[in-house]
């Protein structure tokens, strides 16, 4: 993860004019810096490989449709080459189908290229520090959280056969905790969770608590999301009761 220094900008777009309207926008926020644009995810690499190690970025904005090489190949690079960077991928138009396709070449975040230079900033505050920002994209309905889930069936597959020390193949949770994973992935709450593996529902957030602080992540969706992308639990068909992995109130 990246210190809480300020966020190193890399800017991945073909049009000079929204790269300079980015760069103008953010100049307002003192730790957020643009180290480098590129128009093209070649130039992007080509820069990243030169880069001192002490200026490569720690984020990475990258249009959806790039002339070339796309913008989901690079991110699929970016991912494999250099994890460290958190990579935003915008687009003219949010869809869950590009969303979908976002999430599964390795971005932390996904939007439309109508975002707030506000929200923009803090998102790549947190993609910078590691985190995924999905969730009111993606998970703000039970139908397309059980959908996201279900396209992340194949991860495990296709990420073993990468040899990419960022995800490996053991895991530091134990196998209760691993159950209350599954479990949350399905769309159970804390007393749901109780009832079934048999434990108080205090102790069913102590192994929450335990989850979220050995995994270094802020909340039970991106527990959920980590794991299924390390191929640690197995997507669920769908999400019983309609709900998301980060609908339900860790106080119940």
């Amino acid at each position: 993860m990246a210190s809480n220094t300020a966020v190193r900008l890399l800017i991945v777009d073909d049009h000079p004019l929204f790269r300079q309207g980015v760069r103008a926008a953010l100049g307002m926020y003192s730790d957020i810096k643009v180290v480098a644009e590129a128009s093209t995810g070649e130039e992007a690499l080509a820069w990243i490989e030169a880069a001192p190690p002490n200026n490569e970025p720690t984020a990475a904005l990258v249009d959806l449709n790039l002339p070339g090489m796309s913008g989901l190949e690079l991110t699929r690079q970016l991912r494999h080459q250099y994890p460290s960077i958190g990579v935003v991928m915008l687009s003219v138009h949010e869809s869950d189908e590009q969303a979908f396709g976002a999430l599964r070449a390795g971005a932390a975040a996904y939007r439309s290229k109508e975002i707030h230079p506000r929200d923009l900033a803090d998102i790549l505050r947190r993609v910078a520090r590691g985190e995924y920002v999905i969730n009111d994209v993606v998970l703000e309905e039970p139908k397309v959280a059980s959908r996201l889930l279900s396209q992340f069936r194949n991860l495990p597959q296709q990420v073993t056969t990468v040899p990419d020390a960022d995800f490996p193949l053991f895991t530091p949770l134990s196998d209760r905790e691993i159950e209350v994973l599954e479990r949350i992935a399905t769309g159970d709450s804390n007393r749901d969770i109780a009832e079934a593996l048999h434990i108080s529902t205090q102790t069913v957030k102590n192994h929450i608590s335990s989850i979220l602080r050995k995994l270094s992540l802020n909340d039970r969706t991106q527990a959920v999301l980590y794991a299924l992308r390390r191929g640690w639990i197995e997507a669920p068909d769908t999400i019983r009761g309609g709900g998301t992995p980060g609908d339900h109130d860790d106080s119940e």
